[in-house]
């Protein structure tokens, strides 16, 4: 029985490192570093900001 290998399908990404692009906040104008590519049009925030803008009743970021 092989572990690690959940039906069988290979490489899940973990193993790879992330890849961080550098932006500014919509809300503090902070540079900041996201894990995602920012699409132009849709507001971008720091961790701070961005935990100011969770919806009410969402647990704080951990």
């Amino acid at each position: 029985m092989a572990y690690g290998n959940y039906g069988g399908r290979g490489d899940s990404g973990r193993d790879r490192p992330k890849e961080y692009f550098k932006t500014v906040c919509s809300d503090c104008g902070k540079e900041c570093e996201v894990p995602f590519k920012p699409t132009e049009g849709r507001p971008v925030y720091c961790r701070e900001c961005f935990d100011k803008h969770r919806p009410a009743g969402r647990g704080p970021r951990f």
